[in-house]
Formats: C-alpha cells, sequence, structure tokens
C-alpha cells in the first residue's frame, strides 16, 4: 500500500456528508445555499441526478471558501476522470470496484469506495483510499462497525443508506470517521419541500456530528 489519501479537510473535520440526489441538477443550489448556512460542509452530488457534471464546475466555484463538493455513484472509471477533470473534491461509489480506486488513486483525487462485507471493504481499505462507506449501513447497523474493528482497528468507515439522526449519533459513537446523509436530512427538499424546516434539520445534525457522538 502506498500513503494512505487524506479525506478532503471540510469533509473530515464536519463528519458529516449529505447526499443529494434529484431530478435536475438546476435544483442544488438553493439546496446547498440552505445547508451551507447551517454549517454544513461537504455535498456528494449524484451522477444519477441529470445535468451534474455540467453543472460541477459552477458549484465548485460558488463554494469554493465554505464546502467540500464530491461527486457520487461514480462506477466506472470514466466516472472518475469527469469528475477529477471539473474540479470534484472526492468522488464516491456504492461497489468495491478496485479498477475505479486505481483510477482516482492515480489521479490523486479521494475516494471513498462503498462495500458492505470484510471482504469487500478491505479490498479496497488496503489500496490506501480515505475511507470506506459501509453500504447499505441501514442492514448492519453501528455494531457492525465495532466488529469490522476487530481485524481492521484503524479502518476510516462512513456508513451511508438509512442514516437518521439517531443513527449518526450512534455511527459516530462506535467509531464512524463521518456520516453520508440523504433522505432523512433533505426531506422533500428536492421536490420543493419547505427550506426553513430544511435549515433546521441540517442544523440538528451539524449539531450532532460537531460533537463527540456518545450522549
Amino acid at each position: 500500500m502506498s500513503q494512505r489519501q487524506a479525506l478532503p479537510r471540510r469533509t473530515a473535520a464536519s463528519r458529516l456528508v449529505v447526499v443529494i440526489r434529484g431530478e435536475r441538477a438546476e435544483d442544488y443550489v438553493p439546496i446547498v445555499d440552505t445547508m451551507v448556512e447551517a454549517g454544513v460542509r461537504s455535498f456528494e452530488l449524484t451522477l444519477t441526478t441529470p445535468g451534474t457534471l455540467a453543472a460541477l464546475p459552477g458549484i465548485i466555484e460558488r463554494y469554493a471558501e465554505t464546502a467540500d463538493i464530491g461527486i457520487g455513484t461514480v462506477t466506472r472509471p470514466g466516472d472518475v476522470d469527469a469528475a477529477a477533470d471539473r474540479g470534484a473534491h472526492y468522488v464516491v461509489t456504492p461497489v468495491s470496484d478496485l479498477a475505479v480506486v486505481d483510477r482516482a488513486l492515480e489521479r490523486d483525487i479521494a475516494i471513498v469506495p462503498g462495500g458492505l462485507t470484510p471482504t469487500e471493504l478491505f479490498s479496497t481499505w488496503d489500496r490506501g483510499v480515505s475511507a470506506v462507506k459501509v453500504f447499505p449501513a441501514g442492514q448492519v447497523g453501528p455494531g457492525y462497525l465495532k466488529d469490522l474493528r476487530g481485524p481492521f482497528p484503524d479502518l476510516a468507515a462512513i456508513p451511508s443508506g438509512g442514516v437518521d439522526l439517531e443513527s449518526a449519533r450512534a455511527w459516530l459513537a462506535a467509531g464512524a470517521a463521518a456520516v453520508s446523509v440523504g433522505g432523512p436530512l433533505l426531506g422533500d427538499a428536492m421536490k420543493g419541500g419547505e427550506l426553513g424546516a430544511l435549515a433546521q434539520r441540517a442544523r440538528r445534525f451539524v449539531e450532532v456530528c460537531a460533537g463527540s457522538g456518545a450522549e
């Protein structure tokens, strides 16, 4: 293994990644504006949202001083290139694909590859990635990370999939490097929901992730 990648600074410090998946990239800005104001400092914009790559350079420029912007649902080496070429701060995958991981390492862009089994998670962690994504986290729960820490005591894990406010606290208490949150925070915001309510939810997640995680 070569020297391990580092997570982007704001992502590592805040311990919270908000995953935004919607019907069009034009909806990103008001949603991200609201959450940045509430203290969120890292966003994963998904390739399943049409127009994401085209919108990426402008979004990165808009939040250059306030937030890390990553690209998620990366499944092919070409996706890594597209994200890196447009300035993404990191990429996230739902799978343990070594060709994708190796391309990110070659391009010197932080990557958080997904996996669920010990074999999947170790296969990418051993490559020197920033962290691994436990996905779908809702199928295992925070106790799973404690079990993984037996054979892999230094594993930096980010649970994703079904992480709500209470489970975010529990995952962080179990030693997660950060939590990846989508629907439980976003609610109906990407479908025209009330932005004030989104801001309140975001502030609660920011407070939990800024704390010790153990209450």
